[in-house]
C-alpha cells in the first residue's frame, strides 16, 4: 500500500521459540516469491523486491554462520554480531575467521538463495492459476484476510516433504518416532493456561499442541494440515 505498493502481514498462530531448517528454507522461498513472480509474469524484475532480497540474504547468511545449517561448514558459529536476521537488521558484525572461510560462507549463502529462488519460481509455475486468482481478488478487494487467502489457495498443488537432513551422510535419521506428550502433562498444561490466560488462546489449543518436531516443510510441502506459519510474499503461495 502507498509507497510499498503492496505487502503481506503475517501474524504467528502460536509462540515459536525456534525454527527448523526446513521452515527457514520455506521462508527463503517465500521472501523471493515477489521477485520470481516479476520474472515469470512480466519478464523483467523491478526494484520492488529489494527489501525482500535483503531479508532473505540475512536469513541465509545466518543459516550458514550462526545455526550450522550447511553440510560444508557444519555446526559452527562464525563471527560476532548484534543482529536480528529474522527482522532484517544487522547492527554490526565482527569477523573472526579467515578469508578462505569467508569465501565459503559467501558460496553457501549464494547457494541457499539460488535454490530458494528457483523453488519459488517453480511453485509459481505449478500454481499459476492460484496466483492469477489471488491477483483478481486483490484487484477487487485490495485487502484480504487469512480466511480469504486460504479459500483462494484451496487448489494449491502440494510438493513432497523435504528430505530428512542431519548435516552429514554419516548420520542417519532415527526410524523411531519422537516421544508423545503424556495426557496428564497436557491436562496440567491446560489447567495452567486456563489460570494464566496464556497468549489469549483457548487452553485446548495450547496444551500439548506440539507432540512431535515440526514437519519437514510448510503447507506447500507434504501434509496440507501442517502449520507452516508463513504467509504469502507478493506472488508466492504461503509456505
Amino acid at each position: 500500500r502507498g509507497r510499498a505498493l503492496g505487502y503481506t502481514m503475517v501474524l504467528p498462530d502460536e509462540d515459536k521459540y525456534s525454527q527448523t531448517r526446513s521452515q527457514m528454507l520455506d521462508s527463503l522461498a517465500y521472501m523471493l516469491g515477489g521477485r520470481a513472480a516479476e520474472e515469470m509474469v512480466f519478464h523483467d524484475p523491478t526494484t520492488g523486491a529489494g527489501n525482500d532480497i535483503e531479508k532473505a540474504t540475512n536469513v541465509a547468511r545466518a543459516m550458514v554462520t550462526q545455526f550450522g545449517m550447511t553440510e560444508r561448514l557444519g555446526a559452527i558459529k562464525l563471527g560476532e554480531s548484534n543482529s536480528e536476521p529474522f527482522l532484517g537488521r544487522d547492527l554490526g558484525h565482527s569477523r573472526n575467521y579467515s578469508e578462505e572461510i569467508a569465501a565459503i560462507v559467501d558460496e553457501e549463502t549464494k547457494k541457499l538463495l539460488a535454490t530458494a529462488h528457483q523453488e519459488a519460481f517453480e511453485i509459481l509455475e505449478e500454481n499459476r492459476d492460484v496466483l492469477d486468482a489471488l491477483v483478481l481478488e486483490l484487484f477487487d478487494k485490495e485487502t484480504l484476510d487469512k480466511e480469504q487467502v486460504a479459500r483462494i489457495f484451496e487448489p494449491l498443488r502440494r510438493r513432497p516433504e523435504r528430505p530428512a537432513w542431519t548435516g552429514s551422510d554419516q548420520r542417519h535419521p532415527s526410524s523411531l518416532p519422537p516421544v508423545e506428550i503424556p495426557q496428564w502433562i497436557r491436562d496440567r498444561t491446560a489447567a495452567q493456561n486456563q489460570q494464566n490466560g496464556l497468549n489469549g488462546h483457548k487452553p485446548e489449543e495450547e496444551a500439548g499442541a506440539v507432540l512431535t518436531p515440526p514437519g519437514s516443510g510448510g503447507d506447500i510441502h507434504g501434509d496440507p494440515g501442517a502449520s507452516g506459519g508463513s504467509g504469502s510474499a507478493p506472488g508466492l503461495p504461503p509456505h
